[in-house]
């Protein structure tokens, strides 16, 4: 009979998929497990209970989260809903803006910053400036541009005639030509921008000159605007040395523009000096319609089918130049903006399931794109949004079906470790902003502006304290109307309790709570290693003892073979706690009995809902097996 010891002192590479049960010879395996729900991987390798979610605001329908960081000291959330965009500053809502935008809309908006300037655009829509001149004062309007981007779309041989060199005159064409939707817009003819005032047929148009032409001769010299409704609007953006880069259009989808330098709404083209704006579409053997743009160490491209590289430093008509990289593809049906993460660019994969590290190699000079969900494909399903946590490096990814995976990324230490948030509701839209994850949450059919804090344990959570000592009403519950929650009182937990008419009543009474939705973590190991030099050998497996290294944990339960029991210092075999329970740091040994037959079967298992904080650091195991 075998005895074996093994010790766990990392879970870096995460919860890993059921693929790679038969490769126990792998790193991912010593480092991972079979199921990690509600936790957080450290960067140094334990495993903690992740915090809960704090209650912000009711929100009247689905939104889109976009962060909004004016300066250090002002930062604000915005909330895009059908229709408007709510402002937060911290928990406060201070504004209420209109805004053409609908929830059709919300999953395929794009935006870029600059200073107090938010630009937002779609393809159906007109593109958006959001300018904030206080907490309270937020304008939106269409942006205005000193030279609109340009082009020529359908028959080249068709010519413009105008009826005269300046002011108001007409504007004939040899074949169809304007559309309603061109009322407004601006054509090029010549050097010139003609301002489109109204269109009488499809062949002719009331136009003014802005400047005179030499004479009234026919042309084919001209185009029309790029963006209009007729040819639909910017797909995406970004700001790169010092100019706009505007990616795709309904129309033109593979087409990038980069405006003057310094001039940030003039795409005039010029006669290709330096600072002047440049024009192009990507060209390849498939279809790359934009999908993103990131302003890196270079411009980055991500497409419907490929990511491209763009080089130039300066970057100007004459020596700009743009490689496809690699052919992964970005999603198509909605708009996942890349973020940064320790200069590499995370996006996500057309497929949906995959997370891409978009890396730039100084020795080959290329990019790279590595899966960071490789070994754990099953957590990755169509991807919504992603929100980079810089402060404790986790990386949180929406998925489409209202789950949370969250991602500890930390290169220099090779961790690369996933794990699964869920809660009672969906995660539809995130945004970081200092730190701090915010979350729009659908719950019951509602939608709730919701954000990470480490002071609560339960989700959808409000505090209260009372200061003229216990009380045993708490109000303000309305959001949680009809629900059994749970409860800390003064840092102790409670037996859960109804929440009616927007109200709880505890008994006893409490100066301090915490209440929320409860939800329970997961931390279960994969199978035991039972390979030898001849190969798997089978079960049975006995577990004779375990040995848990915890840090500063109130709460453990734990199953090795005789069902979830509460350790003994958890303090739960009487029905209430009057104090707070002690954290614990040390090891706890367990002793556990009895044959396992099943080799798949894991050894122990942690699952617990009480609001309470757990830190697993490592685990050692001692197992016997027969030969």
């Amino acid at each position: 009979m075998a005895t074996a010891r093994t010790l766990k002192t990392s879970f870096t590479s995460g919860e890993v998929s059921a693929e790679l049960l038969g490769r126990p010879d792998l790193r991912a395996y010593a480092n991972g497990a079979a199921r990690l729900r509600n936790v957080f991987i450290q960067p140094t390798g334990g495993v903690q209970r992740r915090p809960g979610l704090r209650h912000v605001a009711t929100l009247p329908g689905p939104a889109r989260l976009i962060p909004f960081e004016f300066n250090t000291e002002q930062t604000y959330l915005l909330a895009l809903q059908d229709g408007v965009m709510r402002v937060f500053v911290g928990d406060a809502e201070t504004a209420v803006v209109a805004g053409p935008w609908t929830t059709a809309m919300l999953p395929q908006l794009a935006w870029t910053q600059s200073a107090d300037t938010l630009l937002v655009v779609h393809p159906e829509m007109p593109p958006m400036r959001i300018t904030r001149t206080s907490h309270t004062s937020w304008t939106v309007r269409e942006w205005l541009y000193t030279w609109p981007p340009t082009h020529r779309f359908g028959d080249p041989s068709i010519t413009l005639t105008p009826s005269g060199v300046t002011a108001d005159i007409d504007l004939v064409a040899s074949g169809p030509v304007f559309q309603a939707g061109h009322t407004g817009r601006m054509f090029r003819i010549g050097s010139r921008l003609v301002y489109i005032r109204g269109v009488v047929s499809p062949t002719q148009a009331l136009a003014t000159v802005d400047g005179a032409f030499a004479n009234t001769n026919a042309t084919a010299d001209w185009e029309e605007p790029a963006f209009s409704p007729v040819r639909g609007w910017p797909a995406t953006l970004a700001f790169h040395q010092d100019r706009l880069a505007i990616g795709g259009s309904r129309d033109l989808p593979n087409r990038l523009w980069l405006s003057q330098t310094g001039d940030l709404f003039n795409f005039d083209v010029g006669t290709g000096l330096d600072d002047q704006a440049i024009g192009f579409g990507l060209v390849s053997d498939q279809v790359n319609a934009i999908r993103g743009l990131f302003s890196g160490q270079h411009l980055q491209i991500f497409t419907s089918g490929a990511e491209w590289m763009v080089t130039g430093s300066p970057l100007t008509p004459a020596n700009i130049q743009i490689n496809r990289q690699t052919r992964v593809g970005s999603p198509v049906v909605r708009t996942v903006p890349p973020v940064d993460v320790d200069g590499a660019t995370i996006f996500a994969a057309r497929s949906g399931r995959g997370i891409y590290e978009f890396v730039y190699t100084d020795l080959q000079q290329v990019y790279q794109a590595n899966d960071l969900a490789l070994v754990a494909k099953h957590l990755v399903r169509d991807p919504v949004a992603l929100a980079y946590d810089q402060v404790r490096r986790l990386l949180h990814v929406a998925m489409a079906d209202g789950t949370l995976a969250t991602l500890t990324l930390y290169r220099a230490e090779q961790v690369t470790a996933w794990t699964r948030q869920e809660t009672a509701g969906a995660f539809r839209s995130l945004a970081e902003i200092e730190g701090v994850v915010w979350a729009a949450v659908e719950r019951n059919a509602s939608w709730r502006l919701e954000r990470f804090d480490d002071e609560l344990a339960l989700d959808a959570a409000l505090t209260g304290e009372s200061a003229t000592g216990p009380q045993d009403t708490w109000l303000g519950l309305e959001h949680l109307n009809g629900l059994a929650v749970g409860v800390l009182a003064d840092g102790a937990p409670h037996p859960d309790a109804a929440v009616l008419a927007g109200k709880v009543v505890l008994d006893p009474p409490a100066r301090a709570v915490q209440i929320g939705l409860r939800f329970t973590h997961v931390i279960e190991p994969l199978p035991p290693d039972l390979t030898s030099a001849t190969g798997v050998r089978a079960a049975p497996v006995r577990l004779v003892s375990v040995t848990f290294r915890l840090l500063e944990t109130a709460a453990l339960a734990v199953d090795i073979g005789t069902g979830m029991r509460p350790v003994p210092f958890r303090r739960l075999d009487t029905p209430l706690l009057d104090s707070a329970p002690v954290r614990f740091t040390g090891d706890l040994r367990l002793r556990a009995l009895g044959w396992r037959r099943d080799a798949l079967a894991p050894l122990w298992r942690i699952e617990d809902s009480t609001p309470l904080p757990l830190t697993l650091l490592a685990v050692t195991t001692e197992t016997r097996s027969t030969e």
